[in-house]
């Protein structure tokens, strides 16, 4: 029987206002904020103590869980795909030379690669379902620390909606159903970025967003939930790229689309895709994801130390000198995003750095080097930050204007994808497991 709760839910979180839920079910959480309101949530933890579960997944890869009501969603690839040794984050120290490939050898494609969206018990991490897809067409070579499954999933509530690096998109039931698919390498030319896809799918009502910023053929896509029929796309120029996922921010005038892409920082009209306005600075890895709070969107551009701005959303044509609130040139992560938390925001560096800096001015409050190298993004709840790095260790700070760490805790593997919240856990993906953390 289908309940119209998860229904009102969505649509709730989907307006950016805030709730008391149990649900994840984007890569930054509800409201796309990197934050929740779950409070009791574990502060120590090892591969021995405070673990709930650990299960092993079927495939490799980076995306991050999804979480709705008692599930718990992963997207992996399976088989080989080519793969190409790219930067590290890590310097010196710092740097891992025996990191495996998340791709395969590095070689050619496999015949028996696939893309496998799996679903678990959030309570005791049995596995309830597997759907695979097999791949089609051209499929490109990516950065060997990641793969074709390196978007997360996203739910509704009534289905899972997942894209992989091929340019396949797909749409199940919570059961594993297929409800539609789409091609869209075939449809609209190959999926072809330097160093592979990671851009997840937005969900807003009925209407699914992709960036699908590749060079030479660079375009938004908004698709119908429901159907996967094209709504709208909107080309972008030859060149233009982007890593980043968009955000959904609520004005007087209607829902903007933000996107970080490699010319600057975009916003469209949700309901038709009509350009709104941008902010004008040129970035050549534009891979972290704006958020937004109280009538301010916040976001670092990417790349090594790059820039980090506050926007005022509702703007028309170049917002450089109406709408720009505070503008940092240096100091943000590479790939990691920000998280906002009571009046602050929190970046993890490259290089072991931690930041905190106060949102209404973007001066800064506080910076430590703690060490480690954090692909991930940080996540926040209970007044604590969460930075999972890519040793294992999840470093425990207290929310605050003073830099305190409550705990350092360690499991076993690599963790590059960021940590979900639901139900008094956290939820850990490392490259092949999922491990719940907490009673």
């Amino acid at each position: 029987m289908r309940s119209y709760l998860p229904l009102l839910i969505a649509s709730t979180l989907a307006l950016g206002t805030s709730v008391s839920a149990e649900n994840w079910p984007h890569w930054r959480g509800q409201g796309n904020t990197g934050s929740s309101t779950e409070t009791g949530l574990p502060q120590q933890w090892s591969d021995s103590e405070n673990i709930a579960w650990k299960t092993r997944l079927a495939g490799l890869g980076v995306s991050s869980p999804v979480v709705w009501g008692d599930r718990v969603f992963v997207t992996s690839q399976a088989g080989t795909g080519a793969s190409r040794v790219g930067p590290r984050l890590g310097q010196g120290n710092e740097s891992n030379p025996a990191e495996r490939s998340l791709s395969g050898a590095g070689g050619t494609r496999d015949q028996t690669l696939r893309f496998l969206v799996e679903a678990f018990d959030r309570v005791s991490g049995r596995r309830l379902w597997t759907h695979t897809t097999a791949a089609e067409g051209d499929v490109p070579a990516v950065h060997d620390k990641h793969n074709l499954a390196s978007a997360s999933p996203a739910t509704d509530g009534e289905r899972v909606y997942a894209v992989f690096g091929s340019g396949q998109v797909v749409a199940l039931d919570v059961n594993g159903k297929p409800v539609w698919a789409r091609h869209l390498g075939k449809d609209f030319g190959a999926f072809s970025i330097n160093w592979g896809n990671g851009s997840y799918p937005i969900v807003h009502g009925n209407t699914i967003v992709l960036v699908c910023y590749h060079g030479d053929a660079s375009y938004l896509l908004a698709l119908d939930s429901r159907t996967g029929k094209q709504i709208w796309k909107t080309d972008r120029p030859g060149g233009v790229i982007s890593y980043s996922t968009p955000l959904v921010v609520p004005t007087p005038a209607g829902n903007e689309l933000v996107v970080n892409s490699s010319v600057g920082v975009e916003a469209y009209e949700l309901a038709s895709g009509k350009p709104l306005w941008h902010y004008d600075e040129p970035n050549q890895y534009p891979i972290p994801v704006a958020m937004h709070h109280d009538g301010v969107i916040y976001v670092s551009r990417g790349y090594r130390s790059g820039p980090y701005v506050a926007l005022r959303p509702g703007g028309r044509g170049d917002i450089s000198k109406t709408n720009v609130l505070w503008h940092v040139p240096t100091g943000a992560p590479y790939i990691s995003s920000l998280v906002y938390y009571e009046g602050l925001l929190y970046m993890a560096g490259d290089v072991g750095v931690i930041t905190c800096v106060d949102a209404r001015t973007g001066e800064r409050v506080w910076r430590e080097r703690l060490g480690s190298v954090y692909t991930a993004s940080p996540v926040a709840a209970d007044g604590k930050i969460y930075f999972a790095s890519e040793s294992g260790e999840t470093l425990v700070l207290k929310a605050g204007r003073t830099a305190q760490v409550l705990a350092r805790n360690s499991i076993d593997g690599r963790v590059l994808a960021s940590p979900a919240i639901a139900g008094g856990r956290l939820f850990i993906r490392t490259d092949d497991h999922v491990i719940a953390v907490g009673k």
